[in-house]
């Protein structure tokens, strides 16, 4: 079928939306109409550095409507309102234990520009193929992707805005509900108040933490950060020397947990030396072939942990639609994150995002 698509062709080029085929349903796959599709770092960063090979098409935090599926398909059906995620093979020790995201096909599929059995869904007008991403390349009117893929999600929560709930507001939240853990009365700081670090806040307030700090180098994102829950911010523009100001805010203790969007050697230091004794720092920052220098004694010395975290360790499927509900009761207002721009207009809401004029830009079909 004849479909619109936002086609990547050259590395620091824009996006062309134009009319490309998109091949039908296989056995276990859905067709899905675009609703709408949030802008991830991700989207970006491989987009221009790699390693999925061009010409391609991005988008993995899509939702949208179920039209068609295939004759194997039991996880949703025509008519059902899906959000998507990762994928994940469903076989593998890991998806088998709990933990998807860790899926051994996980980089196969999400990254090597196929769909899950190995062959691709979109041609432009050349023939050429055009690599997926994700296993779904959401920025189109309509995805063909793997019902693994796919959330059933509710039909009274505009399906819109609900697409970032697959990458990035999950692995915010996910990291904070899912690995860290912390219980009523711990403090807890985020160290990059992005898409990620806020849903992270959330999940920190949600949680019950007696001191939530927001850490970043705009102070409109530490203004957001304030409202959704953070006691304490710190701009690292007027205040360099974080690891003193976090001791000042936790009267020398140090905090229980901190959680790294930004990974580069100063911050991720700062985030494990702000650590009480035995603290926790999760990590889900991981982009290139970022290298950091860490002392070892940081760790050692306090019995202090770094882990990195893939998609919040979530289960998406249950994880998904939980988020939803905390957002019906008022305690996860991702939709305040949101700024929504037409899908035709794809080129501008990309660099209002990179340049930091919008926290979570959603596109709209």
């Amino acid at each position: 079928m004849k479909i619109k698509a936002a086609v990547a062709y050259e590395r620091d080029a824009p996006f062309i939306v134009k009319e490309v085929e998109l091949s039908s349903p296989k056995e276990t796959e859905i067709l899905v109409k675009m609703a709408g599709c949030g802008i991830c770092h991700a989207d970006l960063f491989v987009k221009e550095n790699g390693p999925t090979a061009l010409p391609a098409v991005f988008g993995h935090e899509g939702s949208g409507v179920v039209e068609r599926v295939g004759s194997g398909v039991t996880m949703v059906e025509p008519g059902d309102h899906v959000v998507f995620c990762s994928y994940s093979c469903g076989v593998c020790e890991f998806c088998l234990s709990g933990h998807p995201a860790w899926c051994i096909r996980c980089d196969e599929v999400n990254f090597g520009g196929i769909s899950a059995d190995g062959t691709k869904r979109m041609k432009d007008e050349n023939g050429t193929d055009l690599s997926c991403f994700f296993g779904q390349s959401s920025f189109a009117t309509y995805v063909v992707a793997d019902q693994r893929s796919a959330v059933k999600v509710d039909r009274d929560v505009d399906t819109a805005m609900l697409g970032p709930l697959g990458c990035g507001f999950q692995t915010g939240a996910g990291s904070v509900l899912n690995v860290l853990k912390p219980e009523a009365g711990d403090t807890l700081a985020v160290f990059g108040c992005g898409s990620v670090g806020l849903a992270a806040l959330m999940a920190a307030n949600l949680s019950g933490c007696s001191t939530i700090v927001g850490v970043d180098a705009v102070q409109t994102k530490l203004d957001i950060a304030k409202e959704l829950g953070a006691t304490h911010v710190i701009n690292g523009k007027e205040e360099p020397d974080i690891l003193k100001r976090t001791m000042e805010i936790t009267n020398g203790r140090g905090l229980d947990y901190t959680f790294d969007t930004i990974g580069t050697d100063e911050i991720l230091a700062a985030a494990i030396e702000s650590l009480h004794r035995g603290g926790t720092c999760g990590t889900v920052a991981s982009t290139g072939d970022k290298t950091i220098g860490l002392k070892l004694v940081t760790l050692m010395g306090h019995s202090k942990s770094l882990v990195g975290i893939v998609q919040g360790d979530s289960v998406p499927w249950t994880f998904i639609p939980k988020l939803i509900d905390y957002y019906k009761e008022g305690l996860f207002p991702f939709d305040k994150l949101i700024k929504y721009y037409d899908f035709e207009d794809i080129n501008n809401a990309m660099d209002d995002f990179h340049h930091g004029l919008v926290i979570k830009p959603v596109l709209k079909f």
